[in-house]
């Protein structure tokens, strides 16, 4: 088999050795594969030091990367524009951020079709070529390539939710991006709601025929499966037991100065939930003084999507709700939120996950969210408050489970959290552990392509 990867971005980045990996969980699991089977990665490259077309690595090649250059205009409208302002929105059903901008559907239409060509003119339609396109950022590109190639084998996998046919159906180019992705052979999703939503929108908007979870539209067949990703477990694991890990967790604690450590690690986005996450912990802390001084909330909200003026306005509404709750409640040297808008090492990460007696990862919606299974893989003895709304929720039934927009509904469950009883605690942690074990990144990546 040879492997072309098509994906927003390249996974090689400017070192200061030269060019080096992109750390991140699909380089994790795809580089192997192109590594020991050859084939190439098509992205859109930032570097202009980058050419077009790169052997990598430069002193032993086993695969290929394609540069995809794009202008500051076509970034604009196919990244910023329909991928981030009504794609995201849409799909995490937040459509008071939809931006329905024709220009952005121009500029992605024509972005996709040169993503599509740089795909053509990197295979040669092999019979043992296969072709796995990633996210939503590729809707259009497998008609593209498929109608080029009508025998080439294509999967895709959508890494966020696929939302329910009526929120779908919104979208004013609903239809043509159906039909761009009907181009595949196999469609991924993380868990079965988003499969079943998939494949009402495309009997009820184009009016395929559907057989299960088989789709027939204009002569061809697509299958739409769940295929949940994982981490690395074993390395996550590894780190996670390493002395030093240890020593860490402990200094975070005696940096905390409280009993009851809870945490949160997000991107700032506001599909995370950051925001009502801190409006129930003001009322958790309202309605139970007797915390007051014996437990802090560290939240780490990384930046992302710095540019975009909705981004911008989520930053500014959690750092304000910070401040107002550490105003109300802080005394002496105990502050009660612990804030901070930064990047840490996966290594820093641990070490909090190691620490924490309770994790509050409440996203509105989201595809998965694979910092629960890093904080599961991690964690001594902690407990998980999960969002109800999350991919993560089917596979994780041990969790707290929450409404995140039931601001009474968080507070009881950090109160449960913390008063939970360490039998209790260690019985859901091992089943939570249990199912993260199955969902290695690399079986996913496995499992995925022996399916296509």
């Amino acid at each position: 088999m040879s492997l072309t990867v098509v994906a927003n971005r390249v996974p090689i980045r400017q070192t200061d050795d030269g060019w080096g990996i992109s750390v991140g969980g699909l380089t994790t699991a795809l580089l192997p594969v192109l590594e020991e089977q050859g084939g190439t990665w098509v992205g859109m490259g930032e570097e202009p030091e980058l050419s077009e077309r790169q052997e990598y690595p430069a002193d032993d090649p086993n695969f290929v990367v394609r540069r995809v250059p794009l202008s500051t205009e076509e970034l604009d409208g196919y990244y910023y524009g329909m991928a981030n302002q009504i794609l995201w929105p849409l799909s995490h059903y937040l459509i008071q951020h939809l931006e329905l901008n024709r220009d952005f559907i121009d500029t992605y239409r024509s972005v996709n079709e040169r993503f599509a060509e740089a795909v053509l003119e990197e295979t040669d339609g092999g019979g043992d070529e296969v072709i796995w396109i990633q996210d939503y950022h590729q809707m259009l590109s497998p008609g593209h390539i498929r109608a080029e190639r009508p025998e080439a084998t294509i999967g895709h996998f959508w890494h966020i939710p696929w939302p329910a046919m009526e929120v779908f159906r919104i979208l004013p180019w609903a239809r043509e991006l159906l039909r761009g992705m009907l181009g595949c052979d196999l469609i991924g999703f993380h868990v079965e709601e988003y499969v079943d939503n998939f494949v009402e929108s495309a009997e009820t908007l184009l009016g395929a025929g559907v057989d299960g979870n088989v789709i027939r539209y204009n002569g061809h067949e697509t299958r739409a499966e769940a295929h949940p990703i994982g981490i690395e477990v074993d390395r996550f694991k590894e780190m996670a037991h390493d002395p030093s890990i240890e020593e860490e967790a402990q200094k975070f604690r005696e940096r905390m100065g409280t009993d009851n450590i809870v945490i949160g690690i997000d991107r700032l986005d506001y599909t995370k939930g950051i925001h009502s996450r801190m409006l129930a912990f003001e009322k958790f802390l309202e309605e139970n003084p007797e915390y007051h001084g014996e437990v802090s909330f560290f939240q780490i909200a990384t930046p992302s999507r710095t540019e975009l003026e909705s981004y911008q306005k989520i930053r500014r509404e959690v750092d304000e709700v910070v401040g107002r709750i550490n105003g109300r409640f802080a005394r002496n040297s105990w502050v009660p939120v612990n804030y901070r808008y930064r990047t840490y090492t996966q290594y820093e990460l641990c070490a909090f996950y190691r620490a924490a007696d309770a994790a509050l990862i409440t996203p509105l919606r989201d595809g998965m969210n694979v910092v629960t299974q890093e904080f599961i893989t991690a964690s001594q003895d902690g407990v998980l408050i999960l969002s109800e709304l999350t991919g993560a929720a089917y596979l994780l039934p041990e969790a707290l489970q929450v409404n995140p927009y039931d601001l009474n509904g968080l507070a009881e469950a950090i109160k449960t959290a913390l008063e939970m009883p360490l039998d209790e605690k260690e019985e859901r942690l091992e089943g939570l552990k249990q199912t993260v074990d199955t969902l290695d990144v690399h079986n996913w990546a496995g499992n995925f392509l022996d399916a296509l």
